[in-house]
């Protein structure tokens, strides 16, 4: 007889995996964008930047939180794919209607466009996910 399933192996097998990697991705590429922009040109769109780096830090800790997926990080995975949700919709929907708050683009702008729309995606898909994979018995494999 097989021995059960535990939760953080349902967080982290079939879609758990490729969310990870996306949000691994994630980490790095708005980390590495905004350090670059708050090194290089900080001053020129200080809200943007410093958004960037917001988005940043969510990426890093859904990142970790998939990573562990027991109970009180898959918790903490949802808290942050919640705020990123409502970051990409409240900047997506602010650098279209006054598009001068945001000179230079962030992750999260026009809905994450820059990123091909991922950025607006991957949370609905993180929160999907941990609701999915959080059930008794899911039924997820590897």
């Amino acid at each position: 007889m097989a021995e059960p399933v535990t939760l953080a192996e349902r967080t982290r097998s079939g879609l758990g995996r490729v969310l990870i990697a996306v949000y691994a991705v994630f980490a790095l590429a708005a980390t590495s964008r905004t350090v670059v922009q708050v090194v290089d040109r900080f001053e020129v769109a200080p809200l943007a930047f410093t958004l960037s780096g917001l988005a940043a830090l969510v990426y890093v800790l859904a990142t970790v939180c998939l990573v562990r997926g027991d109970r009180g990080s898959r918790r903490l995975a949802a808290l942050s794919c919640t705020l990123e949700l409502v970051g990409v919709l409240v900047v997506g929907a602010l650098s279209l209607v006054l598009p001068a708050l945001f000179p230079e683009a962030t992750v999260w702008s026009r809905f994450g466009q820059g990123y091909g729309f991922v950025p607006v995606l991957l949370p609905v898909l993180g929160l999907w996910w941990l609701r999915r994979s959080g059930r008794e018995g899911a039924g997820v494999s590897g």
